[in-house]
């Protein structure tokens, strides 16, 4: 494999299919399986989400600590992290697909199925995910080589990706929930084995007892902290702390405090905040937006299929430009294009359906395209501190687990705020089947002023934040790397 294909990118990549595989699948369908075929109710949907805010914020940092602190090796290393954690992750995305008794009659049941399929999901997420990022972190500190990464891990959410088309395709969605569950279950099955796959084949710097796992083909360059293998030393009389004699308070205070941390986890609500919002409701918008007599049965599932494989396509197209210009330039111009979209889009009016659906399908993939890149500047953010406070080893999930302290709260808010913004608009009375003409043209008007203002707004207030972050020539790395 190594002549035609980097091995160790190869493993990273497989646990990213898995992943991409069970989210997609989940962040398309659960909103709406719960509201239009569980019909929870909001009171319920809200209780929900609030109390999934709270334990979807808390128990980031809490793996975190757990993962970066831990005297057991199954926990505190990230390949038995991801292997250990497959099966479960598989499991609890299991849950939301399958009832758990008459919700006519016991309404409250659907709010309980929801409340713990959230919480049980987002745990399994939240500990895979965060080995899944400070791998992504530990692999290498190259800018070069965290690219490849970003490729190569595109490259397997493309086929991760695709499950919400062939779910569309072979399912029709929802529509035939048998065939849906027997999909879901077969998913669930092939993340797990992709994900073990990268269990027992990743490799990181820190590993002891492989020649160089960052690169086999091409070493890394030594430079200061590194063995003459160039490897990171993992013992050594310099080393000013060890990340396990810190207090969790004391980590979070040094690692908080930082300039570009705050605005990287301020831009990051707002695409997370965005981002959920297309993937909850773009099913439920499109259907009401763009007219049967309009959209075919056929271009309508390739369109919802599309959104979550295109951003894969883009980050390969988007990747060249990266490594010349910088993560910050790609990230801040995108931030104008969907203030530009939004503008356009409105004032051509929602019934220029053709226009509508290129700019749903923008909206729902430039967000997830962009966010691919998150893991450079984190990844910088992780290197800085590590340099800054002399530790021996990098704090890798625990500053991701801050950066989703912060950030988490927005997939909840998401489905909250839009949910609310539906209900006053009777969309309740559309699920019911009760919807007059009049309240038709209201439902529809209200979702094509939230489908603008979401990106013009959200994109304005990323422009203002994001110009003054400071780390920006990370993609230069000819003087970076001068071996001393």
């Amino acid at each position: 494999m190594g002549r035609y294909f980097h091995s160790n990118s190869v493993a990273y990549a497989s646990l990213a299919c898995g992943f991409t595989m069970m989210n997609s699948i989940f962040s398309f369908y659960y909103v709406k399986i719960f509201l239009d075929h569980y019909h929870v109710s909001q009171a319920w949907f809200d209780v929900a989400q609030v109390i999934y805010l709270f334990w979807n914020a808390i128990n980031d940092p809490l793996f975190a600590y757990w993962q970066d602190n831990s005297k057991l090796e199954i926990f505190r290393s990230r390949r038995l992290n991801v292997l250990y954690g497959a099966p479960l992750f598989a499991l609890s995305f299991l849950l939301a697909w399958f009832p758990w008794g008459d919700y006519a009659s016991h309404p409250w049941l659907a709010g309980v199925h929801l409340l713990v399929a959230l919480s049980c999901y987002d745990a399994m997420f939240t500990f895979i995910g965060l080995a899944s990022c400070a791998l992504f972190a530990e692999i290498s500190d190259k800018h070069e080589d965290r690219l490849r990464l970003t490729r190569y891990t595109q490259v397997a959410s493309i086929f991760g990706s695709s499950s919400v088309f062939f779910s569309q395709v072979l399912c029709d969605g929802l529509n035939d929930m048998a065939s849906f569950q027997m999909f879901v279950v077969v998913i669930a099955l092939i993340s797990c084995w992709a994900m073990y796959y990268t269990g027992t084949h990743v490799r990181t710097m820190y590993d002891n007892d492989v020649p160089d796992p960052v690169d086999i083909e091409s070493p890394s360059i030594p430079f200061k902290g590194n063995d003459s293998s160039g490897k990171k030393k993992l013992d050594s009389s310099e080393d000013k702390e060890d990340s396990s004699a810190l207090s969790s308070f004391t980590q979070f205070k040094q690692i908080a405090q930082q300039k570009n941390f705050i605005i990287f986890v301020t831009i990051n609500f707002m695409q997370i905040f965005q981002s959920i919002y297309m993937s909850n409701f773009l099913s439920i918008f499109g259907d009401e937006l763009l007219p049967q007599h309009v959209m075919s049965p056929f271009y309508r599932k390739f369109l919802y299929g599309s959104a979550f494989i295109i951003p894969q396509i883009l980050v390969l197209c988007l990747s060249p430009v990266v490594g010349r210009k910088g993560y910050y330039c790609v990230i801040l111009w995108s931030f104008y294009f969907k203030v530009f979209c939004a503008v356009v889009v409105f004032m051509a009016g929602r019934h220029q359906y053709m226009l509508l659906s290129l700019f749903m399908l923008i909206e729902a993939s430039l967000p997830n395209t962009i966010f691919a890149f998150f893991n450079l500047p984190v990844s910088d953010i992780i290197d800085a501190d590590q340099e800054r406070h002399k530790r021996r080893l990098p704090l890798s999930s625990s500053v991701f687990a801050y950066n989703a302290l912060f950030t988490k709260p927005a997939q909840s808010l998401a489905p909250m705020m839009i949910v609310a913004i539906l209900n006053r608009n009777n969309y309740q009375e559309k699920v019911s089947g009760d919807m007059t003409a009049i309240q038709h043209q209201e439902l529809s008007s209200a979702m094509f002023t939230v489908a603008c203002a979401i990106p013009f707004v959200i994109g304005l207030l990323q422009i203002l934040v994001w110009r003054p972050y400071s780390i920006r020539d990370s993609h230069i790395t000819i003087a970076k790397h001068v071996e001393s």
